[in-house]
């Protein structure tokens, strides 16, 4: 899974209220933060994963105090490793996140290990946002950065192994599991894409149709999988055969059991859009949940609002991700500067 990632906050990674006149070391400046500033941002990110952490490390360069909330809560967490980003390929998702918080806190960004519990829109346009360790920060443009949660389809043992030998995506883990037995668990009709794709990297590739029915599948769909080799299994997936802690078989309700050493099976994702809710974003309905309407820069439907990352679609893997915070961020700055010079 190469989605946005996150981990947990060392103490002196969090950040602390304080009531005295601290130094926040910026490039080439420095600032004071007073009990009259404290809890005062120009921006705050919910969410430290590769969207949030981007916006923020180019809001910090740009010089804008910002806030980065993160209640680490990665959507990878399972995945040891993560593929398809350059220059980042096999890094783990966790020393990805102790990489970007070190550059974040280079440009005076500062990070908390908290969760947003509900964030309004004021009168003058900002926002006041509350966190569950009871602090109140206020800001002047809010990214929800928040990601996605995935809730697996409920088969025995799938969960324990999900991120190891049970995938979600090829793209993701294709190459790591190739040319090996591998099974694709159906659990909508786009399980047939799913199985056709999985073609790439391996031609042993068994459809387990669990939970659609053959006479669903359509002549076009037969006439691929048949094309490209997939052995189509009716029948309900019953559970996991794991031996040695390594999935060796797939066994269905009436028993037999297919030699696998792969499983891939499609989560449903639940997009984390509670605050996005909360606030009036406009949201559009896709086969994979409820997503804010954005500008092609991060920017909701609520002025100053903008979401980047999974929060803002279901297929922003890390480096997309990445790339969405970082257009959010200066799209920000800019923002704020015209505000300023037309005020």
């Amino acid at each position: 899974m190469t989605q946005n990632p996150g981990t947990t906050e060392t103490p002196e990674m969090t950040e602390k209220p304080e009531m005295t006149e601290k130094p926040v070391m910026t490039e080439g400046r420095e600032t004071t933060e007073s009990p009259e500033t404290a809890g005062t941002y120009e921006v705050v990110v919910v969410g430290g994963g590769a969207a949030g952490l981007s916006a923020a490390l180019v809001l910090g360069r740009a010089r804008r105090r910002t806030l980065v909330v993160d209640a680490g809560e990665p959507r990878n967490a399972p995945s040891a490793h993560m593929q398809g980003y350059l220059s980042r390929d096999g890094m783990s998702p966790a020393e990805f996140l102790a990489v970007g918080r070190e550059e974040i806190a280079r440009y005076g960004v500062r990070l908390v290990r908290d969760r947003v519990v509900d964030a309004t829109r004021d009168t003058d346009g900002s926002f006041t946002a509350a966190l569950a360790g009871g602090r109140t920060v206020r800001a002047r443009q809010l990214v929800i950065a928040t990601g996605l949660k995935d809730e697996l389809p409920p088969v025995p043992g799938l969960a324990e192994r999900f991120g190891r030998d049970v995938l979600h995506c090829p793209y993701c883990h294709g190459w790591e599991v190739r040319d090996r037995p591998t099974g694709v668990l159906a659990t909508s009709a786009l399980s047939v894409h799913q199985a056709l794709m999985v073609t790439q990297w391996t031609k042993d590739v068994h459809l387990f149709l669990h939970e659609v029915i053959e006479s669903d599948l359509t002549a076009d769909d037969l006439r691929r999988l048949s094309a490209a080799g997939v052995t189509v299994v009716p029948g309900e997936v019953a559970d996991l055969v794991v031996t040695d802690d390594r999935l060796t078989g797939i066994r269905l309700s009436d028993g037999t059991v297919h030699a696998r050493e792969i499983l891939y099976a499609a989560p449903r994702p639940v997009p984390r859009n509670d605050l996005l809710i909360a606030l009036g974003a406009e949201l559009r309905e896709t086969p994979f949940g409820s997503y804010p309407v954005i500008d092609e820069r991060g920017l909701t439907t609520v002025p100053g609002l903008w979401a980047a990352g999974n929060a803002s679609g279901f297929a922003e893997q890390v480096i997309n991700a990445a790339s969405r915070g970082y257009r959010a961020g200066a799209a920000i700055n800019g923002e704020l500067l015209m505000a300023d010079l037309d005020a």
